[in-house]
């Protein structure tokens, strides 16, 4: 009933294929764009915003880059985390040549440098695929990693080894660092991410997408219909990476505020990979629900038992987030390996059918 389609006629093959083929779906974005702009904002307090608003949104980012490569690309990666480290030091160093750089345009730039290192890593694309290169880009996360150790470089030669974000203002407002507000920063990010998003949507859904899915399904079918797989794979390589770079850049100067290498080694990138899959290879939306449950499973677990008078310990929670998180990969990938996103297509599809039963 809420998703009648009675009268929502179709007279042009673009109209067809439009981004909301029913208009609810529009209705629905809407609502979602006013509760992330408005009403969030103006209900919820300090800890909601850097325990889970933040985060959610700054995860949902990675997993999209991620996304793009492994759920359209069909390109296996387990560096992740590595990519987004070289997002977080390229702006660090981005703000600290530059001072009077804005952040944000530090942000939008650290990418580019994630997207060629992902490009160089990417070339084994060409030869190899599947396992053997997750085997390559699992190289490349232990050894940007211990890059980032190595090189005091990168971290301006601090006695601690870590990256800290001094208090950086953009148009008199201090955005990051000590001095920096919650919702400030959440608003920034939020822009940011909703930006990104719209571009991959319209990239993943033209030319360049329609390429990704054709090497995806059968690279020597693509090949033979006259697509360039180089171009193909390395192009997906450096938009997720690019994706990945400035999510990587969020994570430290608007949520974090400070970094070790440690914060980018492989549980970062099995985390965004968890994101991904529980929330659905291949979709855009399933990002932001997995996104959803994997940060905010954590906060339930330790807040629950608590609030009905059995405290756990930082240890207990800890297990049981790992515990669960493993079993809802199973159960997805045996049940719906598509992941949240399909769920939400089958109600979707219902609702539209009702009271029909097919």
């Amino acid at each position: 009933m809420l998703y009648r389609t009675a009268g929502q006629f179709k007279t042009s093959y673009r109209a067809d294929h439009a981004l909301f083929p029913v208009r609810q779906d529009a209705w629905l974005l809407a609502f979602i764009l006013l509760l992330a702009f408005v009403v969030f904002p103006m209900t919820a307090n300090e800890f909601v915003f850097r325990a889970l608003l933040t985060p959610v949104l700054i995860y949902a980012l990675a997993a999209l880059g991620l996304n793009i490569l492994t759920g359209y690309a069909g390109q296996l990666s387990l560096g992740t985390g590595a990519f987004m480290g070289v997002g977080a030091y390229a702006c660090y160093k981005l703000v600290t040549i530059f001072p009077d750089l804005n952040l944000i345009v530090a942000i939008m730039l650290s990418g580019f440098f994630s997207a060629a290192i992902g490009v160089a890593f990417g070339l084994p694309s060409l030869r190899i695929k599947g396992f053997y290169l997750a085997i390559a880009t699992l190289a490349a996360q232990f050894f940007l990693v211990w890059l980032f150790e190595k090189w005091a470089w990168l971290y301006n030669y601090n006695s601690s080894g870590s990256i800290q974000v001094p208090t950086i203002s953009v148009f008199g407002h201090p955005v990051a660092g000590p001095n920096a507000t919650a919702i400030v920063q959440y608003y920034v990010v939020l822009v940011i991410v909703a930006v990104i998003t719209w571009l991959a949507i319209n990239i993943t859904r033209g030319r360049i997408g329609r390429m990704w899915k054709a090497v995806r399904d059968m690279d020597i079918a693509a090949e033979l219909v006259g697509i360039n797989l180089m171009k193909a794979k390395l192009s997906a390589f450096a938009v997720s990476s690019y994706i990945v770079g400035v999510a990587g850049a969020l994570f430290v100067f608007l949520w974090r505020g400070a970094a070790e290498p440690v914060a980018f080694d492989i549980p970062l990138s099995f985390r965004v990979l968890f994101i991904a899959i529980i929330g659905g290879l291949g979709s855009v939306l399933g990002n932001y629900l997995g996104a959803i449950l994997i940060v905010a499973l954590p906060v339930i677990i330790s807040t629950l038992p608590a609030s009905v008078g059995l405290p756990l310990s930082s240890a207990m929670v800890e297990h049981l987030n790992t515990m669960i998180i493993g079993a809802l990969i199973i159960l997805f990938l045996i049940v719906e390996p598509h992941g949240l996103a399909r769920f939400w297509a089958i109600i979707r599809e219902k609702l539209i059918m009702w009271p029909f039963p097919h």
